[in-house]
């Protein structure tokens, strides 16, 4: 007879990270088993998401020990870190920006959250001729001191001080009541002390502002995956979905969604496109796999993924549950 067991949707191995406007940050991020991480978004002055290359160098008080360049999304991330203190420098477009520099601290299996706001240049300000414009620049009503506190928000937030955070987020909001951004990144710092109503009311309200906005979007359905409301989750991240196909967070939580609603064919070609697409930071996409096919009663297919779960996160956050299954299943 097939093995039963509940599905357990537990999440205290998530983290996310700031988003903005349509393009996500705030996706979960899981660490990779040998070490810390870093995923970092890099900001333009009005708090904006970059949407040209930038050079991102990691370095010790040793010198250099890598270098990346950011997505067409202002966002990077380092893998396999040894924890310590490293020190990142962003080199984006010298005629425009200053060299922006600033210091993180890794830890063991965990990721380290970072966002980097760049300074205009003097000269860039009265440089003519064209260059590449932002979707979040073009709302050119956001007050100055919105930004501003917006700005300090986000800086707060890489820190790792949520209240602070949370504090400057709102304070651009009173001063700007459509600031999609800080709507967006208020609801995740709510998220983020599991003030799960308090963070969904945010998210929505950053949809009301743009419905075409992917990030909060994502954040909603996260929020509306822990609170088990499976069905209103995956019709959100299917629309998310048709922004952007291939993003492996989404197709994860719409994997987690529709197991969650008993959808266990959609669920596992959800799962295995997920961690197809991200790898090893989304290993919950396998400890998933194995609760699917144990329920299936395919019990050989379930032990290798619990197998596979525990490679990739041995100290992941149901590591501990990968291996009393695996016992069963022996």
């Amino acid at each position: 007879m097939p093995l039963k067991l509940t599905m357990k949707f537990r999440f205290s191995g998530l983290q996310w990270a700031i988003g903005s406007a349509a393009i996500l940050f705030f996706a979960p991020v899981w660490a990779v088993a040998q070490g810390g991480s870093i995923n970092g978004n890099v900001l333009l002055p009005n708090g904006s998401l970059l949407n040209e290359r930038a050079r991102i160098i990691l370095q010790t008080d040793r010198g250099i020990k890598s270098n990346v360049y950011t997505d067409e999304r202002g966002h990077f991330q380092f893998n396999a870190l040894t924890p310590a203190i490293y020190e990142i420098v962003v080199e984006a477009d010298r005629d425009r920006f200053e060299t922006s520099r600033a210091t993180v601290e890794v830890f063991p299996n965990a990721p380290s959250i970072i966002n980097i706001s760049l300074k205009q240049k003097k000269a860039a300000e009265s440089r003519s001729g064209p260059r590449v414009v932002s979707t979040g620049e073009l709302d050119a009503a956001i007050p100055a001191s919105a930004r501003k506190e917006f700005e300090r928000g986000s800086e707060a937030a890489g820190s790792g001080k949520i209240d602070d955070a949370i504090a400057h987020f709102r304070r651009a909001i009173v001063i700007y009541p459509q600031y999609l951004m800080a709507h967006n990144d208020l609801g995740a710092q709510l998220l983020a002390q599991r003030k799960l109503d308090e963070a969904k009311a945010e998210f929505r309200r950053a949809i009301q502002i743009d419905p075409k906005a992917f990030n909060p979007r994502l954040n909603l359905a996260i929020v509306l995956v822990q609170q088990k409301q499976f069905s209103e989750a995956a019709g959100m991240l299917k629309t998310a979905l048709a922004f952007q196909p291939d993003s492996p967070a989404a197709i994860l939580y719409y994997g987690l969604a529709l197991e969650g609603s008993n959808d266990f064919e959609g669920a596992e070609r959800a799962l295995k496109s997920a961690h197809e697409l991200g790898g090893a930071p989304y290993a919950m996409a396998l400890f998933h796999l194995g609760q699917i096919y144990m329920n299936k009663g395919q019990r050989k297919p379930a032990r290798e993924m619990f197998q596979s779960y525990l490679r990739e996160a041995p100290n992941g956050p149901d590591a501990a549950e990968a291996r009393k299954m695996i016992g069963v299943l022996r």
